[in-house]
């Protein structure tokens, strides 16, 4: 069986409070784009996980395929497989790539061995396995709330639009930047209301609080986003924690740059 698993972006990204377990309830926009990790899997005698493209720092037991098969495999008869994982989604980005590759493992293997387990049981699995893992199981645009893990299904559609993905050449880790927040935090604007104006005025009212804890100590990706905003973005951000900065656009960009070490793609969505 191969499998696309797919990226996805933020569309704003409120730090609403620090909760009691350690972790941070969230409030987000997640939108799929058409940006993929490639996973193909079949019977074998023995497991084997053979990853390909984009390095993926850490042993082999961290990898949330090899974490996904193993979780699915306590719990229902899978026999050994051997899997192909081509990374084409960096690490740290704040793409949710492995997040993904981790979702589309257990529908894919619940699928290929005729399971039978329904999007709820799936999601309660993903969630096993992070906290945006659940929201690969439907993959449609949602509002998330808690942890990123309570969602929120909602009317949005950015087809037609050219996204640019402009990623530096480091990434951050997420644990590291959620160390950077302090309470008190402040309330913001209800991304609900704001999703639903037009993208031209989102530019002032939908914010990624991780911009404004992250960028002093990465001053680049700031510069970079300001560039998208140059080269004609109607709105551009920072995705979750990570180090992607992206813009959307009417036309599609000709984007040139001088910056080194940048790299950028352009989907059509």
């Amino acid at each position: 069986m191969i499998l696309f698993a797919n990226a996805k972006i933020n569309l704003g990204l409120h730090i609403t409070r620090k909760r009691p377990d350690g972790f941070h309830d969230i409030e987000t926009v997640l939108y799929p784009i058409p940006f993929f990790d490639v996973i193909e899997f079949y019977p074998a005698s023995r497991f084997d996980l053979r990853i390909y493209g984009i390095n993926i720092p850490g042993p082999i037991e961290e990898n949330l395929v090899f974490k996904a098969f193993h979780l699915m495999r306590t719990k229902y008869s899978v026999p050994e497989i051997e899997i192909h994982l081509i990374k084409n989604i960096p690490t740290g980005s704040g793409l949710g790539g492995g997040s993904s590759d981790a979702a589309y493992m257990l529908s894919g293997l619940n699928r290929f061995f005729q399971l039978g387990l329904n999007n709820d049981k799936l999601k309660k699995l993903a969630g096993e396995l992070g906290s945006d893992c659940p929201f690969f199981i439907e993959n449609k645009p949602v509002i998330a709330f808690g942890k990123g893990d309570v969602f929120h299904e909602i009317d949005l559609c950015l087809k037609g639009y050219f996204l640019v993905l402009a990623f530096p050449d480091f990434s951050i880790k997420t644990k590291e930047a959620y160390s950077l927040f302090k309470e008190p935090f402040i309330q913001k604007t209800n991304l609900h209301n704001v999703i639903n104006k037009p993208i031209e005025k989102w530019d002032t009212l939908l914010t990624n609080d991780f911009e404004n804890v992250i960028f002093p100590g990465y001053p680049k990706l700031e510069v970079l986003k300001n560039e998208l905003i140059k080269n004609g973005a109607i709105y551009a951000s920072l995705t979750g924690s990570g180090s992607t900065v992206y813009g959307i656009y009417k036309n599609k960009p000709r984007f040139t740059t001088s910056k080194p070490n940048m790299k950028y793609q352009i989907f059509h969505l």
